[in-house]
């Protein structure tokens, strides 16, 4: 089923992108024309309109630090994956290990369990994508913006997150219109981006909205083994919307969508690997070290992930309040087949035969109700239940070092780690039910026209098990023969586990207008996370709550006729029982441990930190972006096992200090001509991607820029240009780990490398 959906959606995306482009090539059916690049008498900044207190504002207006990154920018910067954002938004960074999660100021999920919500909770279109392993949002395509929300966002956002929100809208359906846009490029390494939307109009209240993509690109390692890349990545998808708006007072728009991403992104050898294993790899052509990306492994590492989903948003008017309702169902499927080898499976193994199977299924409802935005006294009251179910089967079998195959005879035996002793299952099936419900608002009272005060609200309760079983699953099929399997640790005490958790979060924000141009205001913030079940190694080890108290202080502020905009702020955030990774040592069956990840608590950990942007248009023409951010992110209380000792430590994955820069020219030449230009540059400061392991999981200082040029033709509905990624070939590594005797691994990514191309967009 998996697979025939896939393949499906593969094709109808491709066949449904060039569809697209030649409806274009008949322009008379659509002949709207977009808005031209340049040229306007209003050389003012543009209004930044956000819904980060889930009304829509004015961004300046709001006592929140918000980066905001406009659906343009990510054309511009050539960016397909909502991962590239850690490049366009300091302060946001992106783990691909532990689960696979964002990070704000520092702070993120950094360990993996089916129980654990997600610290930064990526919401689309007002839906919460909390499932696991997922990141809910597979191509950037047809973006209007996304809102990087800093700090706690648990009293107005679907759950509590306790680190901040990324919250992308996607272009709805235009009333009344008929249009088309697309875009094709090819450059280097066979990377090729292919994407279309059509906006029709259904009669005079009801509009389609469709968009699709395609995007892929080669990898720059190699399995000299089997002769494939290594890193490559291919996407595919759409979303299509339905805007029905019959009457003055009331709404409903349906969304659907369905995404695709593959790769081949595996850990490749860095250091510390047993020598004779060092110098088969050399044998092979294969030399570890700090920007290798090839292997040997005769086991093809990839991973495959599938979402889709449907909602709809249905907007009333009682009265003069304004009342909404978010329903949504989701699903998503993750194949991780990641073997760890590192050479052909007849010269060495370690773990052959690795595989989870995770789907995920769930169903959301918010309802809030708004008063009127221009009263002394407004307010917004809330409900929402979320449901979030998981399923994964995960078998890995192992040697732990001797070959699968001696001349040519298979082995007898493979170590179950996924299996227990005693049982007879060879396979971990874990499921799990998360439950959350909530309460939530936020009254304003307008003191003067200058002086206002916010204070909000949540409660939450929230109801989490998991459960643990063991399943045989036939080895013929998968490795081409029958050994006898052996588990490595007991099973656990506990198969079965529920917690349960009840808590209020509030933010207090006053803000004083101190000049038509400028605000100033503070805020004071609690949020949340539930408790959770986890199952390491066998091992029943349910973990506590965590809890943060944050302050803020900003000064938001336009000048010369809003050519200049100014953003400042001040933060720091305290967590106590952080959910952190804990390290923790597993049986391997032969009298020795693997170091394993799990999740435990910390009992203590601080951000703090200054955040700034500036933006500027001293000409209509010109316009540039500055951004930077100090984090300090700390460990106050992290001791395990009173044997280590991490208090003290800094966060995996956060740098000191992060900036970006991007630049916009957009002169005429003409009636009919115009230039596009575009650069940015994103930097980092040294980091580490393993808690308290400073010294082999080192991720240097980086930079890295981008730039795109084009030629705007036919009233600016035709761009040709060129486009060059990481433009000076900029390398680093995006994650560290121990892995047992296979020593020192590492990913990559396909952003570490310089890729030049051209590319074609049109709309009409």
């Amino acid at each position: 089923m998996f697979n025939a959906r896939k393949n499906a959606a593969h094709l109808f995306c491709k066949a449904s992108v060039i569809a697209i482009a030649a409806v274009a090539s008949h322009g008379g059916a659509f002949a709207q024309s977009g808005p031209s690049v340049s040229g306007g008498e209003d050389e003012a900044l543009p209004e930044i309109v956000v819904t980060a207190q889930r009304r829509t504002e004015n961004s300046q207006r709001v006592p929140v630090a918000i980066q905001t990154v406009s659906g343009e920018a990510i054309e511009n910067a050539g960016y397909t994956s909502i991962t590239d954002l850690q490049y366009m938004a300091p302060g946001l960074q992106y783990d691909p290990t532990q689960g696979a999660a964002f990070q704000i100021r520092g702070v993120g999920t950094t360990s993996f369990d089916f129980s654990n919500a997600k610290s930064v909770n990526v919401v689309v279109d007002d839906v919460v994508m909390d499932a696991q392993r997922a990141n809910g949002l597979i191509g950037l395509v047809d973006i209007a913006r996304v809102e990087v929300l800093m700090g706690p966002q648990g009293t107005l956002f679907g759950k509590n997150s306790t680190s901040g929100v990324i919250a992308v809208s996607t272009n709805r359906p235009v009333l009344g219109e008929q249009s088309v846009r697309g875009s094709a490029s090819y450059g280097e390494h066979n990377d090729r981006n292919l994407n279309g939307t059509v906006n029709m109009a259904l009669g005079d209240d009801a509009a389609l909205r469709f968009s699709l993509f395609d995007n892929a690109q080669d990898g720059f390692g190699k399995n000299v083994t089997l002769n494939k890349l290594v890193g490559s990545t291919h996407d595919y998808g759409g979303r299509v919307r339905l805007l029905v708006d019959p009457l003055e007072s009331f709404s409903i728009l349906l969304s659907a969508d369905y995404g695709h991403h593959w790769d081949s992104s595996v850990r490749t050898p860095v250091s510390g690997q047993p020598a004779g294993v060092t110098a088969l790899l050399n044998g092979l052509g294969v030399y570890p070290g700090p920007k290798n990306a090839d292997t040997a492994d005769s086991e093809y590492g990839q991973i495959e992930t599938e979402e889709w989903g449907l909602s709809a948003r249905m907007d009333a008017k009682l009265g003069t309040h304004s009342l909404t309702s978010i329903t949504a169902y989701r699903q998503s499927g993750y194949n991780n087949w990641t073997p760890a080898n590192l050479l052909p499976i007849d010269k060495f193994a370690y773990i052959p035969y690795n595989l989870g199977r995770l789907r995920t299924e769930k169903v959301s409802q918010e309802i809030h109700l708004a008063s009127p935005s221009d009263q002394k006294l407004t307010y917004l009251v809330g409900l929402f239940y979320n449901r979030l179910e998981a399923r994964q089967d995960q078998y890995q079998w192992a040697t732990l070092g001797a070959p699968v195959y001696t001349n040519g005879v298979p082995t007898k035996v493979l170590y179950a780690l996924s299996g227990a002793i005693g049982e007879t299952g060879n396979t971990s099936r874990f499921h799990s039910v998360n439950e959350s419900a909530a309460i939530f608002g936020q009254v304003q009272y307008n003191f003067t026209d200058s002086l206002r005060l916010a204070v909000g609200g949540r409660y939450t309760h929230d109801n989490n098990s998991q459960g643990l079983d063991y399943v045989y699953l036939d080895p013929e099929p998968i490795i081409g023969f029958t050994p006898v399997f052996v588990g490595t640790s007991a099973p656990p005490v506990y198969r079965f586990g529920r917690v349960k958790g009840n808590n209020v979060s509030i933010r207090v924000s006053p803000e004083y207008q101190i000049a038509d141009n400028a605000m100033v205001y503070a805020s004071f913030s609690t949020g949340y996370k539930p408790a959770g079940i986890a199952f390491v190694g066998n091992k029943y080890a349910p973990y506590e709550d965590e809890t943060v108290k944050a302050w803020e202080v900003g000064l938001k502020s336009e000048w010369f006729g809003r050519r200049l905009r100014v953003n400042l702020d001040v933060f720091r955030s305290d967590f106590t029982d952080f959910q952190a990774t804990i390290l923790t040592r597993v049986p391997d069956g032969q009298g020795g441990y693997l170091l394993a990840t799990a999740i435990g608590n910390a009992g203590g950990l601080r951000s703090q930190g200054v955040e700034a942007t500036v933006t500027a248009r001293p000409v209509s023409d010109l316009s540039f972006t500055l951004s930077g951010t100090y984090t300090d992110a700390k460990f106050t209380d992290y001791v395990y096992n009173a044997t280590t000792d991490y208090t003290g430590t800094r966060l995996p994955n956060s740098p000191d200090w992060s900036a970006t820069a991007l630049v916009d020219y957009t002169p005429r030449l003409g009636d009919n001509m115009g230039l596009k230009l575009h650069a940015d540059y994103a930097w980092r400061s040294k980091y580490w991607t393993v808690v308290g392991q400073p010294d082999y999981s080192l991720v240097p200082a980086y930079g890295l820029v981008n730039v795109r040029a084009g030629v705007l033709l036919l009233d600016d509905r035709l761009e040709v240009g060129a486009y060059a990624r990481n433009l000076f070939d900029t390398y680093f590594s995006t994650g560290y780990q121990i892995y047992g005797a296979l020593g020192l691994l590492h990913y990559t990514s396909p952003n570490a490398r310089r890729t030049a191309g051209a590319f074609v967009n049109f709309r009409f």
